[in-house]
């Protein structure tokens, strides 16, 4: 089963990288300034303590794959996935390949409505330009955006791979019947999370949000704080194979 941890990102960040970093990662933090810089580093230190907590392992001794971090190093076995939005990380860890994991704060999007119209499909923009809300575009968007990372694709020109159907029907362009779909109201974000369904899992089963403290200026991989974190499941579902 799946797991998500999210934390508020720092206000700062060091001007001398952390010693754990690896060294394909701090020259990519030495390319970055800023709220940029700020968010990467939240990023390499909120994947370490996820790592950390879903294995077991202290968080000094997990680190990613190299390049786009979509797997762990050590400890071996893990998938990941990652996403920022407005000063909140994510990432989620899972034993099985194929996960995708996306945020959005649930304030309205001004022109959801040309949004739908561009990119979204005929069946899509049938319901929600008539009896869709912001709340649905919205959820409907971090399916797709989450879709799309677990699928190992960019946005462009795959946005339609996944359907979005009226009662949030889901359908899919990969011929798996184990995909699932769970998003969740946290901190004040819609928290998406497209995952295989693991064989033991219960009918039920839900991935569990861990929210952490922000790191702390100096990025040490102590363990942090766990804070309490009020979510609510919002979609469970799980996806079809295209008919």
């Amino acid at each position: 089963m799946p797991s998500i941890w999210l934390c508020h990102q720092t206000g700062s960040a060091p001007d001398t990288p952390p010693a754990w970093l690896t060294e394909p990662e701090t020259d990519a933090l030495s390319r970055l300034t800023g709220p940029r810089r700020r968010e990467y580093l939240t990023s390499r230190w909120l994947i370490r303590q996820a790592l950390a907590g879903a294995s077991g392992e202290s968080s000094r001794n997990c680190r990613p794959i190299s390049g786009r971090p979509t797997a762990s190093e050590t400890p071996p076995g893990w998938h990941l996935t990652l996403s920022h939005s407005h000063g909140l990380s994510a990432c989620a860890v899972g034993p099985l390949a194929g996960i995708g994991i996306d945020i959005e704060p649930r304030r309205r999007h001004p022109r959801w409505e040309k949004v739908v119209q561009r990119w979204f499909s005929p069946v899509e923009q049938a319901w929600l330009l008539t009896t869709g809300t912001p709340a649905d575009f919205l959820a409907a968007w971090t399916l797709k955006e989450a879709w799309l990372k677990a699928t190992g694709r960019g946005i462009a020109n795959n946005l339609q791979t996944l359907e979005i159907r009226p009662g949030f029907e889901l359908y899919g362009d990969q011929p798996d019947t184990d995909w699932r779909v769970c998003s969740y109201d946290c901190e004040g974000f819609l928290v998406t999370l497209v995952y295989r369904k693991p064989a033991t899992e219960g009918p039920q089963a839900l991935p569990g949000i861990q929210l952490l403290s922000p790191p702390p200026d100096n990025f040490d991989l102590d363990e942090p704080e766990r804070l309490p974190a009020v979510w609510e499941p919002v979609i469970q579902r799980n996806i079809h194979p295209k008919e």
